[in-house]
C-alpha cells in the first residue's frame, strides 16, 4: 500500500518502505515506476527476512558500513539492501526475475556509485 507523508519520509529521501507500507514524499512520486520498483524490493526483502529481522540486520550493517564508510551517506548506499534495490531499480522486470535471498550477492564491501538521482 503506498502513502504519502512528507513528515515521515526523512529529508534527502524520496520513500521509505515498512512493510505493508511505502512512504512517499509526494503525490506525484507514485508515478515514478523506478522509486516504486525500489521500494518494492524492500518489501520482498522485508519479507524475505520475516520483517522485524530485516530491520535489525538493516542497522547492524548501517553501523558497520558507517564505521567504514565514515560517512552516513556512503554508509547508506553501501547497505546490501539498498545496493542491490539501487542496481535494479530501472529493470522494471526484475521483481519477477528475482531469487530469494537475493541481496546477499550485494553484500560485498565495495563503494556503490555515490550520484544516485530519480
Amino acid at each position: 500500500m503506498i502513502l504519502c507523508s512528507r513528515n515521515l519520509v526523512p529529508n534527502g529521501y524520496l520513500g521509505l518502505t515498512i512493510y505493508p507500507f511505502v512512504f512517499l514524499k509526494n503525490k506525484k512520486l507514485k508515478k515514478n515506476a523506478k522509486l516504486i520498483n525500489h521500494e518494492s524490493i524492500h518489501l520482498k526483502q522485508q519479507l524475505e527476512l520475516l520483517i522485524l529481522p530485516f530491520y535489525v540486520w538493516y542497522v547492524v550493517e548501517f553501523l558497520l558500513r558507517l564505521c567504514f564508510y565514515k560517512t552516513w551517506h556512503l554508509a547508506y548506499k553501501n547497505i546490501s539492501f539498498e545496493r542491490e534495490a539501487y542496481a535494479n531499480e530501472s529493470n522494471l522486470k526484475y521483481m519477477h526475475q528475482r531469487g530469494f535471498w537475493q541481496f546477499l550477492k550485494y553484500i560485498r564491501a565495495h563503494d556503490f556509485p555515490v550520484k544516485q538521482k530519480y
